[in-house]
């Protein structure tokens, strides 16, 4: 049947996995994606979305470097939002909520349409080493495939475990059954395995809900979109979402159940997604909160199926119904299925390169929750990486690394090699030292260069870049050099209470007053004219607007970065009590007390203690 040799084999068909295949295929080398199931491929296993605060930036990335994300969240989305949009524009997330359905057949059919693949469905037994080379994989039905490398994107399968309430029984996602065999062989070449959990909220009947008690979460008046290609369009039209409360009456029922729970009765062992805690944990963990917020998502345009988004749990079923039953809204709830949690092997990510090429087998790349990572476009990312580098190796090209300073991308890669990982790692803007170079509205300066050399991007996608750069930079030049009046000034400077000018001055310095929109500057002369004359879309007013606006923090950022760096050697007191700095996050306190690091460079390096921590801890030691 296989007769020939791969470049790539890739392993499981996620998130991490078809962004793995599309990549390597797309660089000219011959991949085969084998799975347990071709109808599930890309699969939204949990939350009906993508993108999010730091995730939306990865998957800005994810497209600027040609992979189909981003193009697949813009065709199957049914609402947009850019969180954060009262901040600066380093915090600007943009996220989807997206049909399920939808999202997984825009991926297939993208798939099926990418040259140099090939699809295979069935399970992965194990691979084919000898010594510790890698040959190929096994499959369950004995077929031996022979590969130059494989790429494993194993998600939650691996020896997969489900639990409801006091039952449990194998699986990878509700009706799915788990995988096995991998492991076994990983571990007996070397490899440290260790085991991680995740949880589900309760899928629910949109029809049984009382949407008048619940707070309507319409999408953005003016949506925007994921993708730099014009391929895609904003949406013309979009679904709410809605939002309600948890109450004592509902922690109560939860609290009643407890026992029964796996968490709390010691059939679950490993650790859990710290930002995305189970309904139990919540309420466990803060027990001085007495309601909890709960986000009501619909699953597509046309279905009435609603995911309860914040009720993460694996209580018995009965305790969930009842519970549930209890939320205002939900009075008539009917369930399309409950909640569960899922446990799962994982590999110490300590053991991968910079390239996730494991340490120990040539030619075997790891990625996606198999890297102790959560999150659909934490997975997407590192399966582009893994993708590329597996196919830069068998062409015997230099491998492909992002540095922290260019991407979220190198931020996640850096930290899982660098510090590891021992719950659930999740990507937040406070993990980049460099948030303000790292924004979302950039990642096409940032990357398309960098993959169109590679092969990946498309030259349409190069040009597109180019062009953005060019127009952002010339408008820049002309605000700059162009003055306007004061008479012309002041009735825009009044209108939005910012103090009036005296003498005439350069449009770039009264641009760079914080109340002053690219709306206002349009209104001084020759401004209009210029940007009509030149053709900006509304991508490059934003672009210059920041460049205008952030130039001053942008340049700020990079001194503070190699101050940081300056500072590493910093010695720390032994048993510093870290309790005291109120300022600090809350993991990085419990971390910090626990590890008791010696410096400042070891503090950094620690799972959870972000660059902002590491500054206060700073300023807290008088430096």
């Amino acid at each position: 049947m296989f007769e020939s040799e791969y470049d790539v084999i890739v392993v499981g068909a996620g998130h991490a996995g078809s962004e793995a295949a599309a990549a390597a295929a797309n660089m000219g080398s011959k991949t085969l994606l084998v799975t347990m199931n071709l109808q599930n491929i890309a699969q939204m296993s949990c939350n009906p979305a993508m993108g999010g605060i730091a995730k939306g930036q990865i998957l800005r990335e994810i497209d600027a470097m040609g992979g189909y994300s981003g193009l697949v969240s813009d065709t199957s989305a049914i609402q947009f939002k850019m969180l954060n949009k009262s901040k600066g524009p380093a915090m600007w997330s943009p996220r989807v909520q997206s049909d399920r359905m939808m999202f997984a057949e825009h991926w297939r059919l993208r798939l099926e349409q990418t040259p140099n693949l090939d699809f295979y469905q069935e399970m992965v037994a194990g691979l084919i080493l000898e010594g510790n080379e890698l040959k190929g994989v096994r499959t369950s039905l004995g077929l031996e495939i022979r590969a130059k490398s494989v790429v494993l994107t194993n998600g939650t399968f691996l020896n997969g475990l489900i639990h409801i309430g006091d039952k449990n029984f194998g699986g990878g996602r509700a009706g799915e059954r788990a995988a096995t065999g991998i492991t076994k062989d990983l571990v007996d070449v070397g490899f440290e395995s260790g085991r991680m959990k995740t949880g589900t909220p309760p899928r629910v009947d949109g029809r049984s809900l009382d949407y008048s008690k619940m707070i309507e979460q319409p999408g953005d008046d003016v949506p925007s979109k994921f993708s730099f290609l014009d391929e895609t369009q904003p949406l013309k039209k979009q679904r709410s979402c809605y939002m309600t409360y948890t109450s004592p009456e509902v922690h109560e029922i939860l609290k009643d159940g407890f026992e029964r729970s796996p968490m709390f009765n010691g059939r679950i062992q490993s650790i859990g997604p710290r930002y995305c805690p189970s309904i139990e944990d919540k309420i466990n963990r803060f027990a001085d909160k007495d309601r909890h917020q709960l986000f009501v998502e619909p699953e597509g345009w046309n279905t009435v199926e609603v995911y309860v988004n914040g009720f993460s749990t694996s209580l018995p079923e009965d305790v969930q119904f009842k519970a549930l039953k209890s939320v205002a809204g939900f009075e008539n709830v009917k369930f399309f299925r409950p909640g569960y949690a899922i446990e799962y092997d994982y590999f110490p990510p300590t053991q991968l390169k910079h390239t996730l090429e494991t340490k120990l087998v040539d030619g075997l790349y790891f990625a996606g929750q198999i890297n102790g990572t959560t999150g659909y476009e934490e997975a997407a990312c590192q399966g582009l990486m893994a993708g590329i580098n597996a196919a830069l190796k068998v062409q015997e090209k230099e491998e492909f690394i992002i540095k922290r300073n260019e991407a979220y991308i190198g931020v996640l890669i850096d930290d899982l090699i660098t510090k590891g990982t021992e719950e659930p790692y999740r990507m937040f803007t406070s993990r980049a030292e460099y948030r303000t170079l790292l924004r979302q509205d950039n990642a096409d300066f940032r990357l398309t260069e960098r993959s169109y050399k590679l092969g990946l991007a498309s030259e349409q996608r190069m040009r597109k870049m180019e062009e953005k750069k060019e127009k952002s930079s010339e408008f820049v030049n002309f605000l700059k050099n162009k003055s306007v009046s004061h008479e012309d000034a002041n009735p825009i400077l009044e209108e939005n209470n910012s103090s009036p000018m005296k003498q005439s001055d350069k449009i770039f310095k009264i641009f760079s007053r914080p109340n002053i929109t690219m709306d206002d500057v349009r209104n001084f002369p020759g401004v209009e004219e210029y940007i009509q004359e030149n053709d900006l879309n509304t991508e490059i007013l934003e672009q210059t607007e920041i460049q205008v606006k952030y130039s001053g923090y942008i340049e700020k950022e990079k001194n503070n970065a190699d101050k940081l760096n300056r500072l590493e050697d910093v010695k720390i007191p032994n048993s510093f009590d870290y309790s005291k700095i109120k300022s600090m996050s809350f993991e990085a306190r419990e971390k910090l007390n626990k590890i008791q690091p010696t410096s400042i460079a070891q503090a950094s390096r620690i799972s959870g203690v972000s660059p902002n921590d590491i500054s206060v801890l700073l300023v807290y030691m008088g430096r």
